[in-house]
């Protein structure tokens, strides 16, 4: 299980598109992963992702994040999972592991990203903030293009 554990926050912190590949044990058990998350654990997620990706080395300069804010962030989602694996979820975790291995883990989590994602993206501030550049679209050479 603590290769699995492994395959999870790699993949949990890369927030990848829809699961339209997986099977559908995977499917069952993104959903159970999903629903068994409050919404304050759904923002807690969205935290955590921005932090992990406040470390890449472009960003960094950018960002205020702790080493300890980041350390409390990952016990924070490590005993997350631990709960939904262990005890929201297992049977769906242990069917989907045994049809498809970690790919199963790989495939339902890229569904609790995306959940994490939209949490993110749901603050109106988040959309102005990203929206911003539309602001300086050359609107003529669209224009040009779209004629």
């Amino acid at each position: 299980m603590h290769k699995h554990v492994a395959i999870l926050a790699v993949f949990f912190s890369i927030v990848c598109s829809g699961m339209a590949q997986a099977g559908q044990e995977a499917r069952q058990f993104g959903v159970c992963l999903t629903d068994s998350m409050s919404g304050k654990e759904r923002k807690n997620l969205a935290k955590w992702i921005f932090m992990g990706m406040s470390a890449h080395s472009m960003i960094k300069p950018y960002s205020n994040v702790s080493e300890s804010d980041i350390d409390n962030s990952n016990q924070y989602v490590g005993k997350l999972i631990t709960r939904l694996i262990t005890e929201d979820c297992p049977e769906q975790a242990r069917t989907a592991s045994e049809v498809m291995g970690s790919a199963a883990f790989e495939q339902a989590f890229k569904v609790v990203g995306e959940l994490a994602m939209q949490e993110l993206m749901a603050d109106p501030s988040v959309g102005q903030s990203i929206g911003g550049f539309e602001k300086y679209l050359d609107q003529e050479k669209f224009k040009e293009v779209f004629q």
